[in-house]
């Protein structure tokens, strides 16, 4: 009897083993028992537990440990499940999870996961054999690899738009020489989106570890994604498509707050303008020159001796003097903001700090100490909340003085010798205390929230600027994101579009490159070409390396001065339709700069080598991005009809076509069927752009529709429903334009119209709600008249076919114009 017991257990020993693959890797076992309650559904092993969680019909959380589930808790997810219904069915070998959006099939034995549509078709599933599994304390979830499946997203990720067959380390790490393939870089965003068979699935893993994410790198069976330590943890979402699961990731991690208006403008850095009276020369230059400015930066030489939140004696003697010239010039000023607090007795953000007890501590309770700029420093604990409510308020001389901007550098977080923070270092994690291991990937973001959540207070309802390098997920609550510390070179500029791209496919729509290249030198024609891809990008800043050559527009010669004073007008003039972009950002979390993924999601074209940097600026404009060397470029044009910017020339889509692109032409077009507002131009969003709205119409055969969006550029007002907004539709069929009814509570300060139509049939007559409009032919000779480099190239948008002779005023109720 003995022996066959003994028996019985070696031969369950051995089959448990065989089940686990072995002591290296055990993964979720056979069910033994589960348990409903409300939204979430428990599940028991024989080897971990699991947590599910319907978010929405559309998105299921999914938990899972080996042994007890932590306290519940994240700096990313800022949504509570809701209450959608889901129906649990149980069969012999499964449990079914139904929603209206999902059904979730869960295997008994093992455990695992298979996701699908309310049709029945498979949109991801584990790997039957691991699953979700464990080496030591490194966790990892293993998904099949589907037939033509692709993958877009992770955030800030070098390499190509199509994920598939490449794999990513989430680490924020200083990188000041990245390569074009070179990984991790700044930021973790561990949120990616699959797509085969005409369905598209998201999935967010929120852990903050160190990670890792492979899409059948060095493998074609599975697709993963692991991290150190901790819980796995991740949202499983479904919509129809990309924009949707967008949608769904950005509920979850929040969305942005309108950024202020000037923040939209062109944005001058350099390491380092100084003395102030070089930032007041390279300002008035601007204002000479008639070259629109917003923003100017001051780096680190602004301080005495590096020390955050104080001014150089000697170099800035007089900061408010200063910052209140740059104003009256419509000039707002940002500053860098690096963590390191510098170990020096009578500093007094020093003094306060260690008194107040701020500052991360090694398990012994020193206080941790890492060189950077100003020599030994401190780093406040984020992720205490007396550290972040300490940090926004050592804001407050800065904001009285007149900063309005906030630069958050060298926060991944990053020191000499390598940026090696040793792992032990301790930090409060809202008091549950965690280690650096937990704590770095979130240090980042956590500063960005202390510096947005501080100088909001302090600025009476005005809204800061707030830029940060590093982050995680939920970033875009509290900042804009720049890729750091790029070259001068084409292959860069390329990369940099790549980048923009991925994190707006990652939820964050306020981001953009260091313009021109922050290290080496950039030629005149790479600069030329870099301020036209500039132009068309969420964050417009040109920034460059202390030891580089001079690279204000002007520093280039004339030419290039020219083109870009063209460009950086026509963003000016764009300002309305791209001020509108953001509103839609703030509203469903669509990216501003949006790769062509996002509407042409099974377009293979769109992910070749050759197109993959093409991306849409807003919902109408698409801009085909050129290295400064190529005189012509090969341009696809996805589905429908497209306008060349620069000829108004038509063009058909699905279509390969070659472009003219010498320095003063990018590649830009116009989907047929836009509604696309603009201003006149301005020098500064401190200037009146009147009160003239020029709408631009280019006909096509879809409707389409766009809403416009006001308000008053600077307050939180419009949170309150203090806006100005109207939906602007274009109907072929109809052979209308509808300006519907506005909402909300601002009045315009738009007081007329005025309609640009493009491409409309010669003869074609115009009615205002039943009053004749005159159309002329117009703005043709003095457009095709100019050479490369005139400085009125882009005065207009291109050449209309017909203008209205005369503007209409604007009535809030709704207003139909008709043609025939």
């Amino acid at each position: 009897m003995k022996k066959t017991i003994l028996t019985l257990a070696l031969s369950t020993l051995l089959m448990s083993q065989a089940f686990t693959q072995g002591s290296l890797s055990r993964s979720l076992g056979n069910l033994t028992t589960f348990s409903r309650e409300g939204q979430r559904l428990l599940l028991n092993t024989d080897y971990g537990r699991a947590e599910l969680t319907v978010y929405e019909s559309g998105i299921v959380r999914v938990r899972i440990v080996k042994d007890d589930f932590r306290n519940d808790f994240s700096y990313a997810v800022v949504a509570d499940p809701g209450e959608a219904g889901y129906t649990l069915e149980e069969t012999q070998d499964r449990l079914v999870v139904r929603t209206d959006a999902l059904r979730l099939d869960i295997s008994r034995n093992p455990v695992r996961f298979s996701f699908y549509n309310p049709d029945g078709r498979l949109l991801n599933t584990d790997d039957p054999a691991f699953g979700t599994a464990w080496i030591g304390t490194e966790v990892t979830t293993y998904k099949q690899l589907l037939d033509g499946e692709r993958f877009i997203g992770l955030g800030e990720k070098t390499g190509n738009l199509d994920r598939r067959g490449s794999a990513y380390d989430n680490w924020n790490t200083d990188n000041p020489r990245y390569g074009p393939n070179d990984d991790p870089l700044y930021v973790t965003i561990p949120f990616y989106i699959g797509m085969h068979d005409s369905l598209v699935y998201g999935i967010f893993m929120d852990n903050s570890h160190r990670s890792r994410f492979n899409f059948g790198a060095s493998n074609d069976r599975f697709s993963s994604f692991s991290a150190d330590d901790g819980e796995m943890d991740y949202y499983f979402m479904h919509a129809p498509s990309v924009a949707g699961i967008l949608e769904q990731y950005t509920h979850l991690t929040g969305r942005m707050t309108m950024p202020p208006l000037w923040a939209l403008g062109y944005q001058q850095c350099r390491w380092s303008y100084f003395p102030d009276t070089e930032v007041l020369n390279t300002a008035q230059n601007f204002r000479d020159r008639r070259i629109p400015l917003d923003v100017i930066y001051l780096d680190i030489h602004h301080m005495d001796a590096y020390k955050i939140f104080t001014w150089h004696p000697d170099r800035f003697s007089n900061p408010a003097k200063l910052l209140s010239d740059l104003k009256a010039m419509g000039i707002h000023t940002t500053l860098i903001v690096d963590p390191g607090i510098k170990v020096e007795k009578g500093y007094e953000a020093y003094e306060d700090g260690l008194q107040k007890d701020i500052f991360a501590k090694y398990p012994d309770g020193a206080v941790y100490t890492a060189q950077v700029w100003p020599g030994w420093c401190h780093f406040p604990d984020f992720t205490k909340p007396a550290a972040r409510e300490w940090w926004g308020e050592k804001f407050r001389g800065l904001v009285n003085d007149g900063v309005t901007g906030f630069w958050n550098d060298m926060n991944e977080i990053a020191s000499w010798g390598n940026g090696y923070t040793p792992h032990l270092v301790e930090f409060d994690w809202e008091g549950r205390k965690t280690s650096y291991r937990e704590a770095k990937n979130v240090y980042g973001l956590l500063m960005s929230k202390s510096t947005y959540e501080g100088t909001r207070k302090l600025m009476n309802d005005h809204r800061p600027l707030i830029l940060t390098r590093a982050g995680y997920s939920g970033l875009q609550r509290y900042t804009a994101l720049w890729t750091g510390d790029n070259q001068a070179t084409d292959e860069h500029m390329m990369l940099g579009c790549r980048l923009v791209n991925s994190i707006g496919l990652s939820g964050v729509a306020f981001t953009g490159v260091d313009v021109g290249g922050f290290s080496k030198d950039a030629s005149p024609a790479l600069f030329a070409r870099w301020i036209g891809i500039g132009a068309f990008s969420p964050f417009f800043r040109s920034h460059t390396h202390y030891d580089t050559r001079q690279a204000e527009p002007w520093a280039y010669g004339e030419m290039v001065e020219n083109i870009s004073r063209n460009y950086i007008t026509l963003r000016y003039k764009l300002l309305p339709y791209i001020y509108s972009c953001f509103r839609e950002s703030s509203l469903n979390g669509m990216p501003v700069a949006r790769s062509l993924a996002i509407d042409y999601t099974f377009d293979d074209k769109i992910y070749q080598y050759a197109y993959q940097n093409q991306y849409l600026f807003g919902s109408s404009i698409l801009v085909a991005p050129v290295e400064s060397t190529r005189d012509l470029v090969k341009v696809y044009l996805p589905a429908g009809e497209w306008y060349d910017l620069h000829s108004g020339i038509k063009l058909n889509g699905n279509n390969e076509v070659i472009a003219e692109s010498p320095l003063h032409k990018l590649p830009v077009y116009v989907k047929a069927g836009s509604v696309i507002p603009m201003q006149k131009p301005v020098q500064s969003t401190a200037e009146s752009p009147g009160g003239t709205l020029f709408l631009h119409i280019f006909y096509g055969h879809n409707n389409s529709s766009f809403i416009y969006y006001e308000d008053d550029g600077t307050s939180y007002n419009y949170e309150q429903g203090n806006f100005y907004s109207r939906r602007m539709s274009f109907d072929p069929d109809r052979h209308e334009v509808v300006l519907e009814k506005a909402t909300g509570s601002k009045a315009s300060q738009i007081r007329e119209v005025k309609l640009i139509l493009h491409g409309f049939p010669d003869g074609t007559r115009f009615w205002l709600d039943g009053e004749k409009l005159t159309a002329a032919k117009g703005l043709t000779d003095l457009f095709n008249a100019l050479e490369p480099g005139d400085p009125h190239y882009l005065e207009n948008l291109h050449k209309p076919l017909k203008t209205l002779n005369a503007g209409f005023a604007l009535k809030d109720a709704k207003m139909v114009i008709k043609w025939e």
